[in-house]
């Protein structure tokens, strides 16, 4: 008798363990490198997603499910970014939430297409990503377009209508750096040089020193906060005095400790979204990160969070964890983020994103109103 209550018992235990089921959901950010404390961010915020659902023990399809992120490195490189998508897609991820910047993502974007995976870019800003057409794209924050056309407007209207541009080539920074010029112009404004680096470079005096010669009172750069703080020091040794204004890239907390002293009080930079103290989640987000991870947030940790929340919201509108049955669910998916209401367009851009605009004051970003 004791042998059959054991027997059952047993077999009770490995009925219940088969009906649960792990998830895998993809994240990739740069993991290594210069831009490292941003992927990281990126990560750890679909991280905390994910626990978090764990720990409210969901149920979808009639199983228990047990979400494990699959984080991969794509070291900030469009032909890493698709090596690593190709291993999500082998792995059998059924969502991924990434990549960091645009120049991966997009090109990524083809094999999770073709593979019927959803892709949800909590930091990706170049239109391009979302106007390819593929019905599994999104993205959790406003694009370059209206990024663009804020920045410029605002250099033309309150510091000074000669600007300089200087990006760093890649899908985000070339984008982001062209809308400037588009806006900058119509705005009545002139662009005095169009000024190129990468995303690796470090010395910057050439092109500063023939910005210098033309006198801008503003310094646009569309990259990442990795050449955006060396550059800031570099413009201070020129003695160069025109304003440095930067987009969501340079917008990190990790700017003041790259440009040191030299970042001073007139330096500008721009966000999509509003700020953390202003949304809807931000004040708990903020604790509950901090205390998980023992780090303060760097830009997108908590539109990675979205991100990875919009996947599980639609798995549970669906009961299904599979793509091709939740991607109509994500199209219509409608709930409170910690970033605000997130919901989707028809080409999967975030609805209503909105633009800040931050000064550098007492070495943090402090939101303008």
């Amino acid at each position: 008798m004791k042998k059959s209550l054991i027997a059952l018992a047993l077999l009770g235990f490995g009925v219940a363990h088969a009906q649960e089921q792990v998830v895998k959901i993809g994240q990739v950010s740069p993991l290594t490198g210069g831009q490292s404390h941003l992927g990281k961010d990126n990560e750890n915020g679909a991280r905390l997603a994910l626990e978090e659902y764990n720990a409210k023990g969901l149920t979808i399809g009639g199983k228990k499910v047990k979400f494990e992120i699959m984080s991969e490195d794509d070291q900030a490189d469009p032909k890493t970014a698709t090596t690593v998508a190709q291993r999500l897609v082998d792995a059998g991820v059924k969502g991924v939430v990434g990549h960091l910047n645009s120049g991966t993502s997009i090109p990524a974007s083809r094999l999770y297409h073709q593979a019927g995976l959803v892709q949800i870019s909590p930091s990706a800003t170049n239109p391009t990503l979302t106007n390819q057409g593929y019905p599994g794209v999104f993205r959790v924050m406003a694009n370059d377009i209206h990024q663009g056309k804020v920045l410029g407007e605002f250099a033309v209207a309150k510091l000074g209508k000669k600007v300089a541009i200087i990006d760093d080539r890649t899908a985000y920074g070339q984008g982001l750096a062209d809308q400037v010029d588009k806006a900058v112009k119509a705005s009545g404004g002139t662009v005095t040089n169009r000024e190129f680096t990468t995303d690796k470079a470090v010395d910057f005096k050439a092109q500063l020193t023939k910005i210098k010669a033309q006198n801008p009172d503003v310094i646009m750069y569309g990259g990442m906060d990795t050449q955006a703080g060396p550059m800031l020091k570099q413009i201070k040794e020129l003695g160069i005095t025109a304003k440095f204004l930067a987009g969501d890239g340079g917008c990190s907390s990790e700017m003041f400790k790259l440009a040191g002293d030299a970042i001073g009080a007139n330096a500008y930079c721009s966000n999509p979204g509003v700020p953390l103290a202003n949304m809807p989640g931000g004040k708990t987000f903020n604790e509950r990160f901090k205390k998980r991870f023992n780090a303060d947030i760097q830009v997108y940790a908590p539109y990675a969070y979205d991100a990875a929340s919009a996947i599980v919201e639609a798995m549970k509108a669906a009961n299904s964890v599979e793509p091709a049955k939740y991607l109509p669910a994500l199209k219509k998916v409608s709930f409170d983020g910690v970033t605000g209401k997130v919901s989707f367009d028809d080409k999967g851009d975030i609805k209503g994103g909105a633009i800040t605009l931050y000064q550098a004051t007492g070495g943090k970003w402090e939101p303008m109103k």
